[in-house]
């Protein structure tokens, strides 16, 4: 028998975090390892326990479940994040994905759907891109702070950008604009075949598998500057 996913509650509301334990009790392959009502406490807990998933309310007092977030995947970029918030947020998603969370769901998510969250999260699958999938002008704000960290002198940057061609940038550009291979080729001028070819490059170069979130890769990494200013199986070259 594996052992089961070691899980992590971060939330101010005691109802709240009792009824995500109550949710996850049933699943033998699931365990709730503690529970922690604010970011101070959390950060202690995840350094004790070493948790597989950590759950984060976005709202916690003092320090907020993005700069938890932060903090534990510096320290440990194994352990899976799933953000959670009272209401699902555009501005939220993209800082979600700025710190490294590998899902962000509203705090209203169906038990089953949330049971299913943690376990594609430790096999270190990450969700949240199939959320910015969703939102073309989330996945265009990712990559436009891509192309501007990729655009300066940074010794990390320039050596992760150098193999891509100019091709490549524009075809990166029309994935994060929600475009389909068939779209890409009509709107490049080339054959849907050089679509896929480039697609392929392009995840060979970045070492990645996702064809549609290479740039969310890349923030995951760490290549993206940290801010925070107020206001199923891996998809193949298709």
């Amino acid at each position: 028998m594996t052992n089961p996913i070691r899980v992590l509650i971060i939330d101010d509301h005691p109802l709240f975090r009792q009824g995500i334990r109550w949710s996850l009790e049933g699943a033998d392959d699931i365990e709730v390892i503690g529970e922690a009502e604010n970011g101070q406490e959390a950060l202690k807990l995840t350094e004790r326990l070493n948790p597989d998933v950590v759950l984060v309310d976005i709202n916690l007092p003092g320090l907020n479940g993005l700069e938890v977030a932060r903090v534990i995947k510096r320290r440990d970029p194994r352990m899976g994040i799933i953000v959670l918030s009272v209401y699902e947020d555009d501005d939220q998603l993209f800082q979600a994905i700025k710190v490294g969370a590998a899902a962000y769901s509203s705090k209203d998510v169906n038990p089953d759907d949330l049971l299913y969250f943690i376990r594609e999260v430790a096999r270190g699958r990450y969700l949240i891109n199939e959320a910015v999938l969703a939102k073309p002008s989330v996945a265009t704000r990712v990559l436009h702070q891509f192309r501007e960290l990729a655009a300066t002198d940074d010794e990390q940057t320039s050596a992760l950008f150098a193999p891509l061609t100019s091709r490549e940038i524009e075809i990166l550009d029309c994935i994060a604009r929600g475009l389909s291979n068939k779209e890409i080729a009509n709107e490049l001028s080339i054959s849907g075949q050089t679509v896929k070819n480039h697609i392929t490059s392009i995840l060979s170069k970045l070492q990645v598998n996702d064809r549609t979130m290479a740039v969310i890769y890349a923030i995951k990494k760490g290549w993206i500057k940290m801010g925070y200013n107020p206001g199923g199986d891996t998809a193949s070259p298709e």
